[in-house]
């Protein structure tokens, strides 16, 4: 397992070590000794999965303190997936990174506390499952509007399908005004 940097200090892309033959593949799609050893403090208590078509963006999303950190992957199809900073205080506030996960390139991406994350659909169907590190609270869960002016993500999508909430939630000045 090796793990890549990104523009965020503590986001991190996440490669298990893969072996393939004839017959298909294994890997480890999680251990948190590896992980530890990577420098990467998990204690994940629940797993997430969703189904969605060509087109679909769910996000951008996050928690409330103490929030969740996340271990995303794409184990059918492919996303663009996406982590902004939503921390005002930090120098890289507003900034994005996205990556493509898929179930051919089998990266991961891990996502500390202060972030917003979401993903869009580029294959016909795509399957994601994440590992969380506190469990869901309805109470705790927010996010903010996909299309923000000031952050700027570029989906990789010309027509994409939302949920009502998505196109509700507020924009980040908006979410820290309140």
């Amino acid at each position: 397992m090796k793990k890549t940097a990104t523009i965020f200090t503590d986001v991190w892309i996440i490669e298990p070590d893969i072996f393939k033959d004839e017959r298909g593949f294994f890997l480890e799609s999680y251990s948190e000794k590896k992980l530890a050893n990577l420098g990467i403090k998990s204690n994940f208590v629940q797993d997430n999965h969703s189904k969605s078509v060509k087109g679909t963006i769910r996000g951008l999303h996050f928690q409330l303190p103490p929030g969740q950190r996340k271990l995303v992957r794409c184990s059918s199809g492919e996303v663009w997936d996406v982590v902004a900073d939503i921390r005002p205080e930090s120098p890289t506030f507003r900034k994005w990174f996205g990556v493509i996960l898929s179930e051919e390139n089998f990266k991961q991406i891990y996502i500390p506390v202060g972030f917003a994350h979401g993903f869009a659909v580029l294959s016909d169907i795509a399957e994601v499952q994440y590992k969380v590190s506190n469990y869901y609270d309805p109470n705790l869960e927010r996010g903010i509007k996909w299309d923000d002016a000031k952050i700027k993500v570029d989906w990789k999508t010309n027509s994409p399908i939302l949920s009502q909430r998505d196109l509700n939630n507020p924009s980040l000045n908006e979410f820290y005004s309140t």
